[in-house]
């Protein structure tokens, strides 16, 4: 009886939960390596996909709400703590559930894992918060403080987005990333377009002319996915690729490659020319080869480990045609897909990742050749990181230029660089700059 509860979808969810609050694991791993081992019904595996992003999405809102019932957090242990987050979750936003049965599932876990008297407290602030009125996050007098926790977002966060991009599109941009991910895939072979939306039953993206999309979906699991027809990539990042007009001859640097969606994007415009795709890590590279082998184009991607701040040590000059720095980031325009990175990052990261995304530019750029271009793309939304990143790059290069870039979507064109916010099409928050070696 001790460990049933481990078997449920709520005790598989309170065991991830765990893994993610107090182990620094990531959500979508953490959440995919349970799936992956679990024997749960189709129906239990949505319900722990639920409970965990919706918790650690929530996360804050829902501090927030307990600190009303709870005296002393910290006098309770930690599961009894993640145990009433997963609840009050389920409380607040899940209105398919029945209350009572929220609370009966809580107290029945409770009672398994056989921790005096915890399932009585549960109950007891269980029944609080479902029977009493809620306390009101709109009382809250200072407004960063009342985003935060109205949105679940750190203050920092709250006050850098609407400093960037004013009050009103902040406040979108916050509600949007409430909002669950869409599922979205490239297109291997264009031509199969309009008969691959007919079979995957999906929607033509806004932004790639080679992208569909669906509200949800596992891609992953379709006959198109096993042929290489389709590659599951967001949106924005399918903007990537197209930007450095490849001809098919070219021999290209991606110097921070890993999982590889865009270096089998780039292969794929290839005929004569190849890719080089680099990374650190060699579990890294394995997934840039496995992917490469599905899409039929091991033959135009080759893979190494090395740092790309160290390009330029490697090869000589004038050795790439055409580079793609997809630069390690803050990654903030993820937090639909990873929530737990709002917690886990501080402002002060991103003076500290400006350093090494400049470290890496300076490197690869030594090995370009006269005429060629490099296209810098980051999965984060501000400008400190992206448009302020490239103008410190020509400032110490003046052998290089801007180059400016296009889309059919007039909104994401800022400064001749292409900046999508979450809120704008439901995508990755993504930024993609270009510059030319002149001389």
């Amino acid at each position: 009886m001790a460990n049933k509860w481990q078997e449920t979808a709520r005790g598989q969810a309170l065991l991830t939960l765990a893994e993610i609050f107090h182990e620094g694991a990531y959500t979508n791993i953490a959440l995919h390596k349970r799936l992956s081992g679990s024997q749960l019904s189709r129906a239990d595996k949505s319900l722990l996909t639920e409970l965990v992003y919706g918790t650690v999405t929530r996360k804050l809102t829902l501090e927030w709400y307990l600190s009303h019932y709870v005296a002393d957090r910290d006098r309770l242990d930690s599961w009894v703590y993640d145990l009433l987050l997963m609840s009050a979750y389920q409380l607040l936003y899940l209105d398919k559930i029945p209350q009572h049965a929220v609370v009966n599932e809580a107290v029945q876990l409770a009672k398994q894992r056989q921790s005096k008297g915890a399932d009585k407290l549960i109950n007891a602030i269980l029944r609080q918060l479902s029977q009493q009125d809620l306390p009101d996050p709109q009382t809250i007098k200072r407004l960063n403080k009342r985003y935060a926790i109205m949105y679940s977002l750190p203050v920092w966060l709250v006050r850098k987005m609407i400093e960037q991009f004013g009050q009103e599109r902040a406040v979108q941009m916050f509600a949007s990333l409430l909002e669950r991910n869409k599922a979205s895939v490239r297109v291997t072979q264009p031509e199969k377009l309009a008969e691959l939306k007919d079979e995957l039953a999906a929607s033509p993206s806004l932004l790639s002319s080679v992208g569909l999309v669906k509200d949800s979906g596992h891609f992953a699991g379709t006959r198109a996915f096993k042929a290489g027809e389709i590659t599951i990539q967001d949106e924005s990042s399918q903007l990537v690729a197209p930007t450095l007009g490849l001809e098919g001859h070219e021999i290209v640097l991606d110097a921070c490659a890993a999982p590889g969606g865009k270096t089998s994007h780039l292969a794929s415009y290839l005929t004569t020319g190849q890719v080089l795709a680099l990374d650190l890590y060699d579990h890294k590279l394995a997934l840039i080869e496995e992917n490469a082998k599905r899409l039929g184009l091991t033959d135009r991607i080759k893979t190494q480990r090395l740092d790309a701040s160290q390009v330029h040590k490697q090869f000589p000059a004038e050795t790439f045609d055409k580079i793609l720095v997809d630069a390690p980031c803050s990654g903030l325009g993820l937090l639909r897909r990873k929530p737990d990175i709002k917690y886990q990052k501080k402002e002060a990261d991103l003076q500290e990742l400006q350093t090494i995304q400049l470290k890496i530019l300076d490197s690869v750029c030594q090995t370009l050749k006269k005429g060629g271009i490099i296209t810098y793309s980051t999965c984060t939304i501000f400008s400190e990181e992206n448009q302020d990143l490239i103008q410190r790059f020509l400032e110490t290069h003046p052998n290089f230029e801007q180059v400016n870039l296009e889309h059919d979507q007039k909104d994401i064109m800022v400064d001749g660089c292409l900046v999508i916010t979450p809120e704008q099409y439901q995508t990755d928050g993504f930024f993609i700059g270009q510059v030319r070696r002149i001389s």
